[in-house]
């Protein structure tokens, strides 16, 4: 995007009037990717967010100019890049307040979950956070959130009681069940399509420490340890939340000395109970052989980090999970092996859904396919440097959607928070149900007509009947 005499004046006068700071677009993209370093955005103009007013006016700028505009606060999602327009960058609203009595906490929009650990352990509380805390409260929970408590308390999108928001006409508006309650429901599971979120107000849970964290064990010479997790998942009680990740670790000297070269199995948990209680009922997974490595321990939630135990520096990565109602223990063995065998090595990753997730709140929202009983993903970590600046990775997505063949005939639909590439328009409606997604294309063009807002999923247009698109 040329950037003309009179747009540079604008948007000066777009800085004067803002608390942050305006930046005109033209450093190297990779100083603002984030954690994902694909699809690293390209805008004419940077914001640097201090406030909602900040955000509005900056919102409005970009419809006066005919701006796209795209939101990043750690950039964990990004899956698309934003060529000109305007990026608005929340890293500097990190702010969290707790407010003990009612149990809550308010979340800025660049805050992440690690912020909200930090202010929320104190008090002998937590939040609803994932695996990693370092990623962005508020883009998790619009997505739903499947976090360490899942099948203990839900979505994270389950427990927002309200909003602050900017639509794509600048008016900041104050979301809750009673005021904009169609912008209520999309915000909570919908994928952050309607509106640039500021801040919302999420419920803390009466949990100061967890018994979790990892077992790992070599493949090659446990090969029944996913059948022992899968059956044993079929009887644990809703205070256990786990997952298993199947890593590739090449033979290399930078890997750990006992991981390198091994294609490794590594049973994520998380208890919310006992440390007596939590030893009972991981005791089967103990069996399937020698472990490499036995984390398990009881854990202050501040340290909830070491149950995933997962890097946290800047990659180039793929990825894409499907949300299936049953898993066949053969099927994730047999993709276990597969996936390892592409080259240079895919990560899957299984989380155990059921329990509270099934449960829909009291206010319901737009989180898809609480029937899922796992979620079955595929992760890419891409080391061709060529693929950072804008490379085709359409090979990889193939690649992953024929490793995911097999669970076809479980399969729900997509998870868009851990769908990390782009999708068809159609993958973007499998998400949800048909009505829901319908229902988040009519709220996205009310309130955007003008489609100013750049998201990562973008919602498609509702479906008309065939009787009307005939006519």
């Amino acid at each position: 995007m040329e950037i003309t005499e009179n747009l540079e004046n604008d948007i000066a006068a777009l800085d004067h009037h803002v608390d942050g700071a305006v930046y005109i677009g033209t450093q190297d993209p990779a100083d603002r990717a984030g954690a994902q370093l694909l699809a690293s955005h390209r805008p004419a103009v940077v914001l640097e967010a201090s406030s909602v007013e900040d955000v509005s006016r900056a919102i409005t700028f970009a419809a006066d100019h005919g701006m796209r505009v795209a939101v990043q606060a750690t950039g964990h999602g990004r899956t698309r890049a934003l060529d000109g327009g305007l990026l608005i960058d929340t890293g500097r609203m990190c702010e969290v307040t707790v407010d003990v009595a009612t149990r809550r906490a308010w979340v800025a929009a660049g805050a992440t979950w690690q912020h909200v650990i930090e202010q929320a352990a104190p008090h002998g509380l937590a939040p609803l956070s994932g695996s990693l805390p370092t990623v962005g409260a508020v883009a998790y929970t619009l997505g739903g959130g499947i976090g360490l408590l899942a099948r203990r308390y839900g979505y994270s999108a389950d427990h927002v009681t309200r909003f602050e928001a900017v639509t794509a006409d600048g008016k900041i508006r104050k979301v809750s069940p009673a005021d904009e309650p169609d912008l209520y429901w999309a915000l909570r599971g919908g994928g952050g399509n309607v509106a640039v979120v500021t801040g919302m107000e999420i419920d803390l849970m009466p949990v100061a420490q967890l018994y979790g964290g990892g077992l790992m064990f070599d493949l090659a010479k446990s090969p029944e340890v996913l059948t022992v997790w899968t059956a044993w998942t079929r009887s644990v009680p809703e205070s256990m939340t786990s997952a298993v990740a199947v890593i590739p670790f090449p033979d290399q000297p930078f890997v750990p000395a006992d991981l390198r070269g091994r294609q490794v199995a590594q049973l994520q948990i998380s208890f919310a109970g006992p440390e007596e209680e939590g030893q009972r009922l991981v005791e089967p997974l103990l069996r399937p052989g020698p472990q490499l490595r036995n984390t398990l321990r009881t854990l202050p939630y501040i340290q909830s980090r070491a149950v995933f135990d997962e890097p946290d520096r800047p990659a180039a990565y793929r990825g894409k999970s499907v949300l299936v109602d049953d898993l066949d223990p053969r099927a994730l063995t047999a993709l276990a092996h597969r996936a390892g065998a592409t080259p240079g090595g895919c990560i899957v990753g299984v989380r155990h859904l059921g329990g509270a997730l099934t449960r829909t709140p009291s206010v319901p929202n737009a989180v898809g396919h609480r029937s899922a009983q796992y979620s079955v993903g595929l992760l890419s970590l891409l080391h061709d440097l060529s693929l950072l600046d804008g490379g085709d990775t359409s090979g990889v997505s193939q690649v992953q959607d024929e490793l995911l063949e097999p669970f076809a005939p479980n399969r729900l639909g997509l998870s868009l928070n851990f769908a990390f590439g782009l999708l068809e328009p159609d993958q973007v409606r499998s998400a949800f149900a048909p009505a829901d997604a319908d229902r988040l294309g009519d709220i996205a063009r009310r309130y955007d007509p003008r489609g100013v807002l750049y998201a990562n999923h973008p919602i498609p247009a509702p479906v008309l009947p065939k009787t009307l698109t005939q006519n």
